[in-house]
């Protein structure tokens, strides 16, 4: 099955729609945080007894960081040559060394993890009931605390589902802002989805679609023979913004097959919905 993503593409080559500035920037950012921040922000979680906050609640999706791939991460920024050892983009890393708290980056949109843990579903419950909210980020330095204190999508159960999605939107079909929509959607072998997903999320939040509006979130699906990444839409019969995401997703994660698009209200109605767009 198709691995997904060409090894050669690069992170560094998205460009963020609004500020202009090289998503570089979400990768450095991680890289400067560094472990204190990680341990910082993780204390933190565990003391909030708010469930939209409080990590613990999903002990399954938490994880220890990867400090062999921060290390190549790291030696890639620096043969980049536009950060020096220690630079934070936009900041001054002598102040950040003097102890004074850097400034944090805001995305243009808050977003919230949610986990849907496979020992929690019920065949007799309603879809849906078993779905969580874990934690709403709203700065590109809270979405590294969160990310690089969960599971990649290759370590989590099969019949797990991760939805990131804008705050205040339900990654459900019943959701309001979603009813209308549909969802593009690629399938990856087993254990080839970490850097989809990661890529994926990275061009959201960072706002690098033109029809970025249009986007509700982004859904996360671990299954026995494959995983699936998708994302969700809210107006399914605007075809000229749902075309342009399909498009500019499959170029950002370099992904050469064929992607559909599937309304939300067919997969509702029908048993076999067939996909409303392909590119």
């Amino acid at each position: 099955m198709h691995n997904c993503i060409a090894q050669t593409q690069s992170p560094y080559q998205l460009i963020s729609k609004n500020k202009r500035t090289n998503i570089q920037i979400f990768l450095s950012l991680n890289l400067s945080i560094g472990s204190s921040y990680k341990t910082e922000h993780n204390t933190n979680l565990n003391k909030n007894p708010n469930p939209r906050s409080a990590m613990t609640t999903e002990e399954s999706i938490l994880s220890n960081q990867d400090e062999e791939a921060r290390s190549t991460i790291t030696d890639s920024a620096l043969e980049e040559g536009e950060l020096e050892e220690g630079e934070i983009e936009g900041g001054d890393s002598a102040s950040v060394g003097a102890g004074l708290e850097p400034a944090l980056h805001p995305l243009e949109h808050s977003w919230t993890l949610w986990f849907d843990n496979p020992s929690a579903k019920s065949k007799s419950a309603a879809w849906g009931s078993s779905i969580r909210p874990i934690y709403t980020f709203s700065t590109v330095e809270d979405f590294w605390g969160l990310f690089n204190n969960i599971n990649n999508p290759s370590k989590l159960a099969v019949g797990a589902d991760l939805h990131c999605f804008k705050n205040k939107i339900e990654p459900k079909w019943e959701d309001p802002i979603c009813a209308n929509g549909g969802k593009w959607t690629i399938n990856c072998s087993r254990l080839k989805s970490d850097q989809l997903w990661l890529y994926t999320l990275l061009a959201m939040i960072g706002e690098q679609f033109e029809y970025g509006d249009e986007i509700c979130g982004a859904v996360l699906s671990v299954r026995g023979k494959q995983e699936r990444v998708a994302i969700w839409t809210k107006n399914a019969s605007n075809e000229a913004a749902q075309i342009s995401i399909g498009r500019q997703w499959k170029e950002i994660v370099d992904y050469k097959e064929q992607i559909g698009f599937l309304v939300h209200e067919d997969a509702k109605l029908e048993k076999q919905p067939k996909n409303r767009y392909s590119v």
